[in-house]
């Protein structure tokens, strides 16, 4: 372990040190500013086509226009078959013998009730400006003709998710042109047309099209930017599993009055055990449950380094502190969650009655690490139960089972998707981060792992490809909610991502 953590702290030391020109990375802010303009009327206009998922139409028509503008930029396209709508698919190869970048984003959007958004349509996308008094306001789109506020935003369904980029990753490609340079690596990119319904048609292909999906590395442009606006780099994201556990009393459920002090409360049973599973501080209390995790001295100075400010986020959150799981936001990302996200008994009715249930039950999220498999947690969470004196079952028991036992649990499990994560030393990860620093005069902000869960998870663990999420537009654009937006800067220093991306060759 402490020659893993020289190395990290070597690496870290180099891209410390690397000149700002290491690779060759030019000024791009006059073409970026030059451009900026129709960059937004385009993007106005893109995000004014319904993209819900559940519409296949409207899904094609949003085909056809990505068509066009991938087409134009000299980009194949190919709509692959799955087992839902197709995976829009486009290729420019510059160079047979370059480093092939696969790059995914996503072409649908959430669904929209447009009686909660506070503009006439939500596929018409409105620009705006924060007044005085906190309220967005909406201006006029002529405005762009002028002094253009980095702080404006675009108003719209899709307009940062995921819209957004995929208008980022089009301008930079035009700006390139423009200069008369092409990208200095090839490209594969991957619209998902299911995402928001959890890619499952673009998960159907991985094994049919792994020879065309087949890459050095991979970018997921996608998510939400560090709170502060910089360049962020997520090397990981968390995985999930679910379970549900139940708890049983009598077998109807019984009038309080009559057999209140003889049948015992299924509720009562689930909160003790539910009680064991975590002590007050928020830490699990599950045999083994962090098992496996370890933090050398350089991958806590770059976790340290992330710009958070820790009162700052438990506040916004309406608390007086925070659990202890770790010390800060982003060390706890490095551990596996326990949640309970809803409880419920066999009473389904209206109003409240006095009586005592048949049964209670808790239902879970579990968040993975890297260090964390799916179905091997949700094993030691079955052995905790059975370690507190409970019957385990994986059904509802039998009347014989009910008179045999008086603890009895039943468990539902799912195991899920696997988190995924990238070595932050990896020649991939150094040298995308210097391709920003080098643009940017600054490292990026870089964490380890995100909290959330992407649906491509698997594609990432299949595909066996070295991925790394460039999250894009601001972090309060109201993704999957009304009133969902892009903020202007974040297109701005997206576009500029995306060229010193663009402008890098990655060697393996």
């Amino acid at each position: 372990m402490h020659r893993i953590g020289q190395l990290y702290t070597f690496a870290l030391l180099v891209l410390l040190l690397l000149p700002l020109g290491a690779h060759g990375q030019k000024n791009w802010d006059a073409a970026i500013d030059a451009k900026l303009k129709q960059t937004l009327l385009t993007h106005k206009d893109f995000v004014s086509y319904p993209n819900i998922a559940a519409n296949t139409d409207d899904m094609m028509v949003n085909v056809k226009v990505a068509t066009d503008y991938f087409e134009a930029r000299g980009f194949e396209v190919s709509l692959l078959e799955s087992d839902g709508l197709p995976v829009f698919f486009a290729e420019l190869t510059v160079d047979p013998k370059a480093t092939t970048l696969l790059y995914y984003l996503h072409l649908d959007g959430q669904a929209v009730n447009p009686d909660n958004w506070d503009q006439e349509d939500p596929f018409k996308p409105v620009l705006k400006q924060e007044g005085q008094s906190g309220n967005w306001e909406t201006i006029s789109w002529d405005r762009l003709n002028g002094d253009i506020d980095m702080d404006w935003r675009i108003f719209g369904r899709a307009a940062a998710d995921d819209k957004a980029p995929i208008s980022m990753l089009l301008a930079a490609m035009d700006i390139l042109k423009e200069s008369g340079e092409q990208p200095k690596h090839n490209l594969k990119v991957i619209l998902d047309l299911q995402e928001e319904a959890g890619s499952e048609a673009f998960l159907s292909t991985l094994e049919k099209y792994s020879d065309r999906y087949a890459a050095d590395y991979m970018l997921i442009l996608d998510g939400p930017a560090h709170n502060s606006n910089q360049p962020t780099l997520t090397f990981g994201c968390r995985g999930i599993a679910r379970f549900s556990i139940t708890t049983y009393g009598a077998e109807l459920p019984q009038h309080s009055g009559h057999y209140g002090n003889v049948a015992p409360n299924p509720v009562f049973t689930l909160s003790q055990l539910l009680a064991s599973m975590k002590g007050p501080d928020g830490r699990v209390l599950i045999d083994g449950y962090y098992e496996g995790i370890e933090l050398t001295e350089a991958e806590l100075a770059i976790l340290n380094a992330v710009p958070d400010d820790q009162q700052e986020i438990v506040t916004k959150l309406g608390l007086s502190e925070a659990e202890q799981v770790a010390a800060t936001y982003q060390l706890a990302m490095q551990y596996p969650s326990l949640n309970i996200r809803h409880i419920e008994t066999s009473w389904k009715g209206p109003g409240l009655k006095t009586i005592i249930p048949e049964w209670a039950r808790a239902h879970f999220d579990v968040r993975l690490v890297a260090e964390t498999d799916g179905a091997a947690l949700l094993e030691k969470i079955k052995a905790h139960i059975k370690k507190q004196g409970y019957y385990l079952i994986d059904r509802a028991p039998t009347a014989e089972e009910r008179l045999t036992y008086s603890k009895i649990v039943s468990f539902d499990g799912n195991a899920g998707v696997n988190a995924f994560r990238t070595d932050m030393a990896s020649p991939f990860g150094l040298q995308l981060s210097d391709a920003i620093t080098a643009s940017f005069g600054q490292p990026p902000v870089r964490i380890r792992t995100m909290g959330g869960t992407v649906p491509i998870i698997p594609a990432v663990n299949q595909l066996e490809i070295p991925a790394i999420i460039v999250p894009l537009v601001n972090m309060d654009n109201n993704q999957h909610n009304p009133n969902e937006n892009i903020r202007i800067g974040n297109i701005r220093d997206g576009i500029k991502v995306i060229l010193s991306i663009l402008s890098t060759s990655f060697e393996n």
